[in-house]
Parts: structure tokens; C-alpha cells; sequence
């Protein structure tokens, strides 16, 4: 994806967040901020850390959905 622009959100979802809580997150992240997955770290103790990545929106609203 050279030229690109990209930018990057960070989410964290605590010990205790099962599986299919954690795909509905991902997905309305997915659906409505056009947002895809960079990366997923699932922690020992069940903590997950997220990143997620889309092509920077020239203007308008930043697509933010709250975790």
C-alpha cells in the first residue's frame, strides 16, 4: 500500500471479554468506521490488544465508535 495514507486506533479489551463479544466490537469497527484489523494480541490473564487500521478520510467525521 505504498502512498498510501493510513491511519491507526488502538482498543483494549479487558480480561473477561469473551470471544463473541470481541467479534461484534471488531465488526461494528469493521461496518460503520471502515475499519480493518493490523493486529491482535491475546494476553495470558484474557486481556486482548488491538490495532486497527483504515485509509486516512480527507475531511468529513472521524468514524470513532466507542468501546
Amino acid at each position: 500500500m505504498a502512498g498510501v495514507e493510513l491511519e491507526y486506533q488502538k482498543l483494549y479489551m479487558p480480561p473477561g471479554t469473551d470471544r463473541r463479544a470481541a467479534v461484534q466490537i471488531l465488526t461494528m469497527h469493521a461496518e460503520f468506521g471502515d475499519w480493518e484489523l493490523e493486529r491482535l494480541r491475546l494476553f495470558p490473564d484474557g486481556s486482548r490488544r488491538v490495532v486497527l487500521r483504515r485509509r486516512r478520510r480527507p475531511g468529513g467525521l472521524p468514524g470513532y465508535l466507542p468501546t
